[in-house]
């Protein structure tokens, strides 16, 4: 959520930014700003209205204990009332309103974020030793089962079988050992979580459409860890002598992936069930852009060592989602498809979800102020394994695993499906 001071303080300069994710979000804008005057205008009269109907009623007060005819000021006293609670309730009614469009803005993006079109920064790794080749569905084999997957949930929802198993369990531990070293305490956090949690996040209202729903129980399962993460010190006040707190979220991902079509939908590129390893950091505001810039290297890092080639991309502000100030993309080279497919992200979301988690900090000696969070994709497993069997592939079909991957439990190789 934004700073409604900022936007008291500052009209211009936020419309300035949010002129940069396009008409609608200046539009809302420009909507918040009629309601917050017409919210003030309403208190400030119903807080006038009343210092008068107080001095009203002492005036009332004094009449009768001085045996005065009071019935005329008895009379506006009655006026007054009315006239406090109709401009209390055009207070509220607009406060109310203020809100429910203030939780629709998106975040400032940062100056660096990319316009109008993503940058690609770098590229890393030889992608033209493949250009081409089988995909990870051939190259799997009876090890990826869609169609026993489809009969007992439906379309996208896999079962990884044997080698495969054991290399995904790999690809976690190596992953969590790999952030542990790197100041992130591992946690498995709930995957069902409260509304209150998406809404923090900024998954709601905005990604309603892709998220499973238990009415029920009125609970929802979270398409990334991320939910539960920044979520956990929601409500508290953090001393800056702590930060930065720093989580790595292992979990089962849940997404609907409505309007998903064509080639993504072919194997476990996109698919309604995966598993995931998050970084989550809590940090004070002016740690927040070299914050973001670890995530992306410790991703750097991670697919650097599993010898797959990839891209880093700066997400133009247009596909930034509600909550990101900035995104970087790593995007990987897949030979099944000849084409590089993003397998990471990392977002600094800056002040936003934390303030409507209510998370502070507490300077030493000054008054709490709001936090930054920022997260990023450690491993998403299904499409970590693309990458993987699609560029560890030899001209036998056998595929080649990365040395780092065999301490955890991997095969050194998977055999020709």
């Amino acid at each position: 959520m934004l700073d409604l001071r900022l936007i008291r303080r500052d009209p211009d300069a936020v419309r300035g930014a949010l002129a940069r994710r396009g008409p609608h979000a200046v539009e809302r804008l420009d909507r918040v700003i009629a309601l917050d005057a017409r919210w003030r205008e309403a208190a400030q009269a119903a807080e006038a209205l009343r210092a008068e109907q107080k001095s009203a009623s002492e005036e009332v007060a004094a009449g009768k204990r001085e045996g005065r005819d009071v019935g005329g000021t008895l009379e506006h006293l009655k006026v007054l009332s009315a006239e406090v609670k109709a401009r209390g309730e055009q207070a509220r009614e607009a406060e109310a309103e203020l809100q429910e469009v203030l939780r629709t803005l998106p975040n400032l993006p940062d100056p660096t974020a990319a316009e109008p079109d993503d940058e690609v920064l770098r590229f890393v790794g030889e992608a033209s030793r493949r250009l081409e080749g089988r995909d990870h569905l051939e190259l799997a084999g009876e090890r990826i089962d869609m169609e026993r997957g489809a009969r007992i949930s439906g379309a996208r929802f896999p079962i990884l079988r044997g080698d495969l198993v054991m290399l995904e369990l790999a690809l976690v531990q190596w992953a969590l050992h790999k952030l542990r070293g790197h100041g992130f305490e591992p946690v498995i956090p709930p995957v069902l979580v409260r509304e209150h949690a998406l809404y923090g996040t900024g998954m709601l209202p905005d990604t309603e459409q892709q998220i499973y729903h238990l009415p029920e129980d009125d609970l929802y399962l979270a398409g990334t860890s991320e939910v539960a993460l920044a979520s956990m010190h929601a409500g508290e006040i953090i001393d800056a002598a702590d930060l930065p707190l720093r989580y790595a979220g292992f979990s089962p991902c849940f997404r609907r992936e409505a309007g998903a079509a064509g080639k993504d939908t072919r194997g476990i590129f996109r698919v309604h069930q995966f598993d995931k390893v998050e970084m989550f950091s809590f940090v004070e505001p002016p740690a927040s852009a070299a914050e973001h810039e670890r995530l992306l290297a410790i991703e750097e890092e991670i697919f650097g060592e599993l010898e797959v080639p990839y891209r880093v991309v700066n997400i133009a502000v247009d596909d930034l989602g509600p909550s990101a100030a900035k995104k970087y993309d790593i995007e990987a080279w897949l030979p099944g498809q000849g084409r590089y497919r993003e397998v990471t992200s990392t977002s600094n979301t800056t002040d936003f979800q934390a303030r409507r988690l209510e998370i502070r900090l507490r300077p030493e000696g000054g008054k709490p102020e709001v936090l930054h969070t920022l997260n990023g994709t450690a491993i998403a497993v299904s499409r970590t394994l693309i990458a993987l069997l699609e560029n560890g592939q030899r001209d036998d079909g056998s595929i080649g695993l990365p040395a780092v991957l065999a301490p955890f439990g991997a095969p050194a190789e998977l055999p020709a499906a």
